[in-house]
Order: C-alpha cells, then sequence, then structure tokens
C-alpha cells in the first residue's frame, strides 16, 4: 500500500473516531443543557443607578453566587426610561444563561400594561429565577406631626378630600398605587409624585408634604434617629425592622398590601435546565448569614420564590394591576 492510500485511509479513520468518539458527548450536552454551566463569566443586569437599593442588594449577593457557581458575575448598570432601557437589553439577550437581571415590581408590569407607552411586551419576555427582596411600603410622618395613627390620616382625608399631600416615587410606584387603591375606597389624597425615595424623604422632612410614602429599607434608619415617625406597614404582617408597627389592616381596617419586589430572571427561551442552575446557587447564596446580617442592616427583607412561585406572584399581580388600572 503507497503513502497515498496510507494516508487517506488514516484520515478516514480519524473522522470515524471524532464521529462516534463525540456523539456521546453531544448527545450528553443536547439532554443536558447546564452540564457544563457555566463555563465564562456571566452579566448580571441592573436596570437603575449605582448605590441604589437594587444595585446595593446585587453587589451584596452576587460574589456568595460566585462563589457557588464558580464563575464571576459582572453587575452591569443600565439605566433609563424607569428601568426599561436594562430590561429591554436583557430580553433581547441570548437565552443561554450567562445575561441574566433584576426585575422590579411594580415598576416592570405597570411599564408595559399602559396602554399610552405603547410597549408591545409582557412577562413572556423573561424567565424567572428567584425573588432576592421585598421592600414592603410604609407611612411616615415627622415625629411632631398631628397624626398619631394612620387611622388619623384616614378621618382627616375622609373629611379635607383632596387637602392632605402624600407622596410617591413617581406615577404609578407602588406608593402611587396604594394612594389609588385608597382613592376607590373614598380617600382622596393629594399626591405628589416625586423623583424617587431620596426626593420624597426631602420633601417630607422639609415639611413640603405630610405623609411619606416609602420603603421599609428607606425609612428604617431615619426612625431610627428619630427623624421620621412610623405609622403603618402595608404587608400582611408586620416588618421584623419595625415589630411595633401595625400592619395597615391592624391600623385602619383595610387589607392594603404595597410593596416593592426585586428578583432575578434570564431571558425568554433559557433552557430550563439552566434557569433550575441558577435558582439553586441564589437560593443558597441568600441562605448565607453574612448576606442575611448585611441585608437587615439596611432593613432589607429576603423573600425567597423558586422559579415556579415567583412567576406565578408575577402573573397574580399582574392581572390585580389591570383590574386596578382598567388596562
Amino acid at each position: 500500500m503507497n503513502r497515498k492510500k496510507l494516508a487517506f485511509l488514516a484520515m478516514v479513520l480519524a473522522l470515524v473516531f471524532v464521529a462516534f468518539g463525540c456523539a456521546p458527548a453531544q448527545q450528553q450536552a443536547q439532554r443536558d443543557p447546564a452540564a457544563d454551566f457555566p463555563s465564562r463569566p456571566i452579566t448580571l443586569i441592573v436596570s437603575f443607578g449605582a448605590g441604589g437599593g437594587t444595585d446595593v442588594g446585587a453587589r451584596l449577593l452576587t460574589p456568595l453566587v460566585e462563589a457557588e457557581l464558580g464563575q464571576p458575575i459582572n453587575v452591569v448598570n443600565i439605566t433609563g426610561a424607569g428601568g426599561w432601557v436594562g430590561w429591554t437589553e436583557l430580553s433581547r439577550a441570548e437565552p443561554d444563561g450567562y445575561t441574566i437581571g433584576y426585575i422590579n415590581t411594580p415598576a416592570l408590569i405597570m411599564g408595559y400594561i399602559n396602554p399610552e407607552l405603547g410597549r408591545p411586551a409582557g412577562l413572556e419576555m423573561f424567565i424567572p429565577i428567584v425573588n432576592h427582596v421585598w421592600d414592603s411600603t410604609v407611612w411616615a410622618v415627622l415625629p411632631d406631626s398631628q397624626f398619631q395613627t394612620a387611622q388619623d390620616v384616614l378621618d382627616y382625608v375622609k373629611a379635607n378630600p383632596g387637602q392632605l399631600s402624600k407622596t410617591t416615587t413617581g406615577a404609578h410606584t407602588q406608593h402611587h398605587i396604594n394612594a389609588m387603591e385608597l382613592y376607590r375606597q373614598g380617600y382622596e389624597f393629594n399626591v405628589v409624585h416625586t423623583e424617587g425615595a431620596a426626593d420624597a424623604t426631602a420633601m417630607v422632612l422639609g415639611g413640603h408634604a405630610e405623609i411619606l410614602s416609602t420603603g421599609v429599607g428607606e425609612a428604617t434608619t431615619l426612625a431610627r434617629d428619630g427623624k421620621l415617625r412610623i405609622l403603618a406597614v402595608m404587608d400582611a404582617e408586620r416588618s421584623k425592622y419595625m415589630p411595633d408597627v401595625p400592619t395597615f389592616e391592624e391600623a385602619v381596617g383595610i387589607e392594603l398590601i404595597s410593596f416593592s419586589s426585586r428578583g432575578i430572571a434570564a431571558p425568554a427561551g433559557t433552557p430550563q435546565e439552566i434557569i433550575d442552575k441558577l435558582a439553586a446557587a441564589f437560593e443558597k447564596a441568600m441562605a448565607d448569614p453574612g448576606h442575611i446580617a448585611e441585608m437587615e442592616k439596611l432593613g432589607l427583607e429576603l423573600r425567597y420564590m423558586p422559579p415556579a412561585e415567583y412567576g406565578a406572584f408575577l402573573a397574580e399581580y399582574e392581572q390585580a394591576l389591570r383590574e386596578l388600572m382598567g388596562w
């Protein structure tokens, strides 16, 4: 046999070896997309600015998730349009698990159910991974305010509709939503929209508005320092950070739940095996005692929801908001 024939035979044998030798590995990869995931760094999009509540929580959590997954997680702030620049970027990313991001509710949902904004979008753009933070709403006043209880506030508003000013962090935020829910029950506030939590707090501390509607996380330190007095927390149970503060239902007999939830999602089409692997890593990271302690210092409640539970929660809340807004 001459050299050309030997070379040709060697090439054929090599191709056969590659084809059959690699087939089991290829089949395994097709069966389990998460088998080698992650094999490179992951990008985590935060759709709000550096130093904000979502960003701080993300940067406290990601080192622990990195330890679980064995790859770096790069937190990237993509801001604009009330979060929608970042959420749009997330929805358009390759659905391979290497780009994930925080989705904030109710901001996300209100941003696409509002027909005036014309966004052809919805929850179907994402696959929920886990919920991380649950920041309940509180009503707060200055320490020397005439309003000693939430019932005092409602009694005044009932007798003086449209006269008492209550802040929000912007139109259609949770702080606006709770005002709209109360309006349906006959309580009309003078709703004052601001540019965010810091702006709203400054208005009340400066005496330019009477009722501050804000998150437990924003109010905890101010209350401890004696700069604010908390009247009620809008959750099903009292906040562990404010155990002496009644729920809104305890205070006035009206069940009113108002909150901001901050969770992580992936683009639609991401394989479920990868979603599950990410969810397991986030769950372990959230249970880390050091993380729990750091979040407690900020007054931020950890409320883990796995993928299915988180998805069901978002869908139910979307329906509730559609009914409230008539959209």
